[in-house]
């Protein structure tokens, strides 16, 4: 991606002073599910999927145990939790900045102003979310952040968190290279901010209560999907940040995060009425969608 004339974002926080060695147990997934998670996390990074709950929903689904996607998505329509005084949320000076919290707020920037354009042509504004570095663990309005969990969007305080060591194991441990899948994970996740602010969200949550657990599964799959051409989206209204390569490697990164790719990797056996965020080939078809039209309304999954 071309960055270096991008403007960064001035949303975001930093959340400083975690407690080393809270993030990497996972907590009991079930029984047994402990020590699935200890041979998980070593063999794909213990980071992937980019809403932040793929791998706790995969060994949960697969181990059938600790109550399965409702209660992991629980707190995301509860409130929030109040964070310790280990764990204080600053505004940085820019020149703490690491270079890859610096260009994580360039990609923020340019879906700010990419999205603005969108909702002003609509008759609204943007409301743009915040984005919140920590490391390790930290807290959010949804609950714990930990690093195991990935980069994730909450809808209670509509602030994406992420611990942007993922990005390195993204790359080295997942076989995703390149920046372009930086960006396409922090757009995903500004995708799921969208669903938030004009209510599918919400609707998709409701209609979750009163389904089983194999079509909550359905819906959630939809709503990872759309998060993901929401991302192409973006990425074909800002064509001064493509270089060539970049669709291969956002591409990659997509298949690398499905659902059967991960299952795969887990030493399982794909079940699809178990994915919750797509099939490897429905996440780069729907990526694509949103990078060949740059038309949000081109990313209705629920049709």
């Amino acid at each position: 991606m071309r960055l270096d004339d991008e403007q960064e974002s001035s949303n975001f926080e930093v959340q400083r002073g975690g407690r080393r060695g809270f993030g990497r147990g996972l907590g009991g997934a079930g029984g047994g599910g402990g020590n699935l998670i200890g041979m998980l996390l070593p063999l794909v990074g213990s980071k992937f999927g980019c809403t932040g709950i793929a791998i706790l929903v995969v060994v949960m689904m697969v181990m059938g145990g600790g109550g399965g996607l409702g209660s992991l998505l629980g707190g995301l329509a509860g409130g929030g939790t109040s964070m310790s005084p280990q764990q204080q949320t600053q505004q940085a000076d820019p020149g703490e900045l690491t270079d890859i919290q610096r260009i994580s707020l360039k990609v923020l920037g340019s879906t700010e102003r990419r999205w603005q354009e969108i909702f002003q042509a609509s008759g609204s504004n943007y409301p743009a979310p915040t984005l919140v570095f920590y490391s390790r663990n930290g807290m959010s309005g949804c609950g714990a952040a930990q690093s195991a969990m990935g980069p994730f969007y909450c809808p209670a305080d509509q602030k994406i968190y992420i611990d942007t060591e993922f990005f390195n194991d993204l790359k080295t441990r997942m076989d995703a290279p390149g920046d372009f899948p930086i960006g396409y994970v922090i757009a995903h996740e500004v995708g799921h901010h969208i669903q938030t602010v004009t209510g599918t969200a919400d609707k998709v949550r409701k209609a979750q209560q009163r389904a089983s657990k194999e079509e909550g599964n359905a819906l959630q799959v939809r709503m990872e999907l759309q998060a993901d051409c929401y991302a192409g989206v973006w990425a074909a209204r800002d064509t001064n940040l493509m270089e060539p390569g970049d669709l291969e490697e956002g591409l990659r990164a997509a298949h690398q995060i499905g659902d059967d790719t991960l299952m795969k990797a887990a030493g399982r056996r794909p079940v699809e009425s178990m994915f919750t965020h797509g099939s490897a080939q429905q996440r780069m078809t729907w990526l694509k969608r949103g990078l060949d039209t740059g038309n949000p309304a081109a990313c209705d999954t629920f049709q």
